[in-house]
């Protein structure tokens, strides 16, 4: 199976303009990820999509590739996806697996990243999200945090930037889960998934693996019991800080 990331960034993100070049640790917040991507088992190569030069040119900076992309997309997914296709044609092969590592995720494992592979053997999965658990009840009902809820086999049934399950009747006993920004495609799914229109729900959610749901697919959700933190803010990049002073993998590419 030939596996390959991405990693979508752009510099106009609204809630935090200029994100993914923001350093942490004398490293940009998109290096953290990027840095960590390539340390993946099963992944055959880790390119940057982006629609910006000065991201393009700080990836070629530490020795990576480049692929620059629209700056049309309003979802990761979308630029994702013109990436793959522009590197199937740079290379002239075709890929079976694509995963999108947004580029503000700079605590993911690369165990993390590779464990998305191995659910592929399942011939009837096509989509594979990580997810994690949130601790507290003001990370719950956090909008930045997507919440998801899955049924017995681990696959998805709703995502929400609202808190789910309700907590109404007590929070002791209800699953908090939040999606984490690794999303394993096969490739012909992610280009099925980017030809449809947005659907209802992924518009008033904002979240577009509800598309996916909505048309009657699937998405086998995976945990990590690793910390993760989606960076939405510079108090979420001074926290990941404090957390890489003792990070063990953040010591294999602290000096690069």
């Amino acid at each position: 199976m030939r596996a390959i990331a991405i990693l979508p960034a752009r510099m106009g993100a609204t809630r935090f303009p200029g994100k993914p070049l923001h350093p942490i640790r004398g490293i940009p917040l998109l290096g953290h990820c990027y840095y960590r991507t390539v340390l993946a088992s099963g992944v055959n190569k880790t390119y940057v999509a982006t629609c910006d030069e000065v991201i393009a040119t700080y990836v070629r900076s530490i020795g990576g590739t480049a692929v620059m992309t629209s700056s049309s997309h309003n979802r990761a997914s979308d630029r994702t996806a013109e990436a793959m296709l522009k590197i199937e044609q740079a290379t002239g092969e075709q890929v079976d697996v694509v995963i999108m590592v947004q580029g503000d995720e700079p605590l993911i494992l690369p165990k993390t990243i590779s464990e998305t592979l191995r659910h592929f053997a399942d011939p009837t999965v096509e989509i594979v999200n990580i997810m994690s658990r949130l601790r507290t009840r003001e990370a719950f009902e956090d909008k930045n945090n997507v919440k998801v809820v899955v049924d017995q086999q681990g696959d998805a049934l709703y995502f929400s930037r609202e808190p789910i399950p309700s907590p109404w009747k007590g929070i002791d006993h209800v699953p908090m889960f939040m999606q984490v920004g690794v999303i394993a495609f096969r490739r012909d799914l992610l280009i099925r998934f980017n030809s449809m229109p947005e659907m209802p729900l992924e518009k008033i959610e904002s979240v577009d693996m509800n598309r996916v749901l909505e048309t009657g697919g699937k998405i086998r959700m995976v945990m990590t019991e690793a910390m993760t933190i989606g960076v939405d803010t510079p108090e979420d990049a001074d926290e990941v800080g404090r957390i890489l002073a003792d990070d063990p993998v953040f010591a294999k590419y602290a000096k690069q």
